[in-house]
C-alpha cells in the first residue's frame, strides 16, 4: 500500500514516530509490527486492521 502510494519507507517511519530502518525490518517480516502502530497504519490507509493484516480481502473498515 505504501508503494502504490509513492510513499517512501522515511514518511511512513516518520508519521509511526519510529527509525526508519526499524520500518524496513517490519516490511521485510525480520521484526513483528507492534499492535498500536497497525492500527495507526490502518488509520492512515483508511483500512480495516483485519484487511491489514491479512485476514480479510475487503479494505472497508465499516464492515
Amino acid at each position: 500500500m505504501r508503494e502504490d502510494r509513492d510513499l517512501t519507507q522515511k514518511q511512513i517511519s516518520e508519521m509511526l514516530v519510529c527509525d526508519q530502518s526499524l520500518y524496513s525490518k517490519y516490511e521485510r517480516r525480520e521484526r513483528e509490527v507492534p499492535l498500536a502502530l497497525i492500527v495507526k497504519l490502518a488509520d492512515f490507509y483508511g483500512v480495516s486492521v483485519d484487511y491489514l493484516i491479512g485476514r480479510t480481502n475487503n479494505p472497508d473498515i465499516n464492515k
